[in-house]
Order: structure tokens, then sequence, then C-alpha cells
């Protein structure tokens, strides 16, 4: 069956090969294709696009809402943030004396900043769900396990970045993170002559370790929605993933 689709998507990438075929004949086959010879339980392409911008908005307010709470990051080892370079080397070391204190602070002020940033991330990742076109569809549905999110963070990446910079410096700023960073580079000697580059170092990190995190989690989702039938909580989605 997927040799069929394969043969198919192969024929629109060309000009010559889609003269006489419009995107309805094209998801009559994938209908066929993905619902059986018969076609009784076929699916349209616009039900395949409905069927994956439903999951993904499912899978987005999932992660958003596990990982976007207090300790959402900080108390899960998998996605928790930590001190970037130099900081983080110090917090190691000081934490041998017990003398890391300020430096564990500074990093759960990190972790919440992180956390509170989720939400205004969650709504990028939503409105890119709704731009993914019949043929997004097709190749996401019979891409691998984490098709879908790696197809979202190419579209989303860059606009999450530039949100997420200012919001999670904001969060730093009113979480007092900074203010505790300027504390502890002032009373080690070992990082006052790097203090200028920790804020914007700080912010990068978190902003980056952050993303990681929401698409950790957002592949984990998919890969549920696609091989357990218990997380596909619609009928769409049971007849979308359960055809595959």
């Amino acid at each position: 069956m997927r040799a069929i689709l394969a043969g198919a998507l192969a024929l629109c990438l060309f000009p010559a090969g889609c003269e006489t075929a419009d995107l309805e004949q094209f998801g009559e086959v994938f209908g066929e294709v993905v619902g059986g010879t018969d076609g009784a339980d076929g699916l349209s392409g616009s039900e395949v696009e409905a069927g994956l911008r439903q999951a993904l908005t499912i899978g987005t307010e999932r992660v958003a809402g596990q990982i976007g709470v207090t300790d959402g990051y900080w108390q899960d080892p998998q996605i928790r943030i930590p001190l970037p370079g130099r900081l983080g080397e110090a917090q190691e070391q000081l934490g041998k004396f017990g003398l890391s204190g300020p430096l564990d602070d500074l990093q759960l002020r990190m972790n919440r900043a992180a956390e509170d940033a989720v939400p205004a991330g969650k709504r990028i990742v939503i409105d890119a769900v709704q731009s993914i076109t019949i043929q997004d569809a097709f190749s996401i549905l019979n891409g691998g396990d984490s098709a879908a999110t790696d197809f979202l963070r190419g579209r989303t990446e860059a606009s999450l970045r530039t949100t997420f910079t200012p919001f999670v410096e904001d969060a730093l700023q009113s979480s007092g993170a900074y203010q505790t960073l300027d504390g502890v580079t002032s009373s080690q000697p070992l990082l006052q002559a790097y203090a200028g580059n920790f804020k914007s170092d700080l912010t990068t990190h978190a902003v980056n370790f952050g993303l990681n995190g929401l698409f950790n989690y957002l592949a984990v989702e998919e890969k549920k929605i696609r091989d357990n039938p218990v997380a596909r909580t619609t009928e769409l989605l049971r007849r979308v993933f359960g055809s595959r």
C-alpha cells in the first residue's frame, strides 16, 4: 500500500505527472490506500488534514499542561535545565563543599522562567498547526514517529526563539534570577571576569533547553497517538490513525 502512495507522491513532484490530477483526485487515491482497497472506510484528504491538526493540537495542549506549570521543568530530570558553562562548573565544584546554594537557586529560577514561557510558545505552535496542508498531512501521516513534531519544529522554531527570548528575559528578571546572578558573580572571584556574558548566556541557554523540552515531549505525545489506540481520544483520531 505504501508503495502505491509513494508512487503517487513521486508523480506529483513533477508538473507533467499532475497535469490531469487535482487535489481531490489525489485525496481519493490516498483514502483508498490508507482505508483499505474496498474504500468502505477510506479517508478523504480533508479528513487526514483535520486529523493531523487535531492530533497536534491535543498533543500541544497536553505538553503545555505538563511542563508549563510550576516544577514542569524543575522536577523532571528529562528536561530540567542545567546551568550553562562556567556557571555549571562552579556549581559542581562548590557543591562538593556544600556552598552551591546561590547557584542552585539560580538554576531553579532559570527553570521557572522556562515554565512561565511555555504558554506563550503553545500559542505559536497551535497557530502553526493550522497551516498544515493536505500535502503536508499525507507526508506526516506516513512519516516516522516524530514526523509531525519535526514538521512543526521546522515551521515554528525561529518564531518560538524570537518570542521565548524576551519572555524568558522578563521571567528571569521578575523571578530574581538576574539579581541572584549578580550576587553570585560579585562574590566569586573566578566568575567576576565573565560577569558581562552571563546574562545573555543564561537567557540563550534557557531558551534552547526550554524549546528542546517542549519538542521532546511533543514527539512523545505524537508517538502515543500513532501507536496507542487509547491515546486517540476522538472519533476522527481513531479513524485517521487507526487506518495506518
